[in-house]
């Protein structure tokens, strides 16, 4: 698990750093690396695989999962997450050797112009932490605009929803949920069908949204009976806390997604029917 962590992690920087590549950079997702004699590259970024140096890469050398074995010359730095690097007795590294998990092979005569250090993931965790406190900002942010949105758009609306039986609602819920994508991919498959299915997958991202919200204003008026808006942040900040929870947190945002989705369709129904 961890090798796998430390290649996914690798991909984050592998992705920009594409985006950019230069004509004569390797940046390979999975599979072997091979610079061969009288060969130069710019960069070699692997997320998966192992990599040999036997000629000239100008760059550095950044591999997530995989063995590196360095014959040549390596003017940049290099980069080891989970594997081990190998430096041979002609192997040249102008930078730093850096590695996350097992000590770089360094063979009498090898020659690294930097530091060799284990880099212990500290820096890297704090990263971590902050991009996931800002995605749940972001989330939390987009559904208060959302649902603040439709209380203003539709507010009897909003009433009906939390009115909705919520037994029934709960089973109309899990059975959309399931259906909804598979109707849209069914669509897919015929050509008459395929506008209908793509404007379904596209509609089931903002509709589980709205599912997701309407769940928050559904819990919100258990607590308060009155005001429409103080019931749907509270409802929302008690789902938004909740889904701080590692593994239960997601799980409790699915299950709060199926829920809404199931009272949005099932005050949907009744209204016709009324």
């Amino acid at each position: 698990m961890r090798r796998l962590l430390l290649a996914l992690l690798l991909l984050c920087i592998l992705l920009p750093a594409a985006s950019a590549q230069a004509a004569d950079d390797r940046i390979v997702l999975s599979g072997p690396v091979l610079v061969d004699r009288d060969e130069t590259v710019g960069d070699v970024v692997v997320a998966d695989g192992d990599v040999t140096i036997r000629g000239t890469v100008r760059g550095d050398i950044l591999v997530g999962d995989g063995d590196v074995a360095i014959r040549g010359t390596v003017r940049g730095d290099v980069v080891t997450a989970a594997g081990t690097a190998t430096l041979g007795r002609r192997a040249r590294v102008g930078g730093d050797l850096v590695y996350f998990d097992k000590k770089p092979v360094v063979t009498k005569g090898a020659r690294v112009e930097g530091d060799t250090k284990k880099y212990d993931g500290g820096e890297i965790a704090g990263v971590g932490v902050g991009l996931a406190i800002g995605f749940w900002l972001a989330v939390t942010l987009s559904m208060l605009v959302l649902g603040l949105l439709l209380l203003l758009l539709a507010p009897r609306a909003a009433d009906a929803a939390a009115r909705a039986p919520k037994g029934v609602a709960i089973a109309v819920g899990i059975g959309a949920f399931i259906l909804l994508p598979v109707i849209a991919l069914l669509a897919c498959i015929s050509i008459l069908g395929l506008p209908l299915g793509i404007v379904l997958l596209l509609l089931l991202v903002p509709l589980y949204a709205i599912g997701y919200v309407t769940a928050a204003f559904a819990i919100g008026r258990l607590i308060i009976k009155g005001s429409r808006i103080p019931a749907f942040i509270v409802g929302l900040l008690i789902l938004r806390l909740l889904a701080l929870i590692p593994i239960a947190g997601g799980l409790i945002g699915l299950l709060a997604t199926i829920f809404g989705l199931g009272v949005l369709l099932t005050a949907l129904f009744r209204a016709r029917s009324a």
